[in-house]
């Protein structure tokens, strides 16, 4: 599956040049569905009309991806930039693996996240929050 990390680097590197940057973009395959990836972004753009972002990837992902690796995808999430639950997920990844990442792959396994069971997580982008982004994810 590693092959389709790497062609959502391409992805997120292609859409954020047309749309703008995000603040998150990676992909989970959680506890529950083990077989499936989730694709989970979070852009200031997207917040402004996620349905009409949603077509956006549904359309891009058509044309880049197999017939395999489409059905390997259970579902498409996007996170609104503020959330607590976000800005603390990129702290972990920052502080408690070590990972800052933009435009690349950085593997985490058997991981909490949004606080589901993650087996794996390819993390494309990451930018950490600010410092009062920080201390409201510690809340959580």
């Amino acid at each position: 599956m590693k092959q389709l990390a790497k062609k959502m680097v391409t992805l997120e590197r292609d859409i954020s040049k047309k749309k703008g940057d995000f603040s998150f973009f990676a992909i989970f395959v959680r506890e529950d569905l083990p077989t499936h990836w989730d694709l989970v972004a979070a852009a200031p753009w997207l917040e402004a009309d996620k349905k009409e972002a949603l077509s956006y990837f549904a359309e891009e992902l058509k044309s880049r991806l197999d017939m395999q690796e489409l059905l390997a995808l259970a579902r498409i999430v996007f996170i609104n930039e503020d959330d607590p639950k976000l800005k603390r997920v990129q702290r972990d990844i920052a502080v408690e693996h070590d990972i800052a990442v933009e435009h690349g792959i950085a593997e985490v396994r058997d991981e909490e996240f949004f606080g589901m069971g993650m087996k794996r997580a390819y993390i494309i982008t990451s930018k950490r929050g600010n410092k009062q982004s920080d201390a409201e994810a510690d809340r959580i």
